[in-house]
């Protein structure tokens, strides 16, 4: 999924299987968030910010890597 109108993150992706969550930045790295809920990403998706909605429910909530 792209959000052309963020302007911290280009896109995300979600596998509700494994539960992990694939978030790339406008500035380049892309990170692998693991046992992520659906309704996080979900959340992510309708929120107005999401910048904002990352900083405040997904940084440093879940195991992370830089992928």
């Amino acid at each position: 999924m792209l959000f052309p109108d963020s302007e911290f993150l280009k896109s995300a992706d979600y596998d509700p299987e494994t539960k992990t969550l694939i978030i790339k930045m406008r500035s380049g790295p892309r990170y692998r968030y693991n046992n992520v809920p659906q309704f996080i990403f979900d959340g992510l998706l309708k929120a107005q910010s999401k910048g904002r909605f990352f900083d405040t429910f997904i940084r440093d909530k879940f195991p992370t890597s830089r992928c």
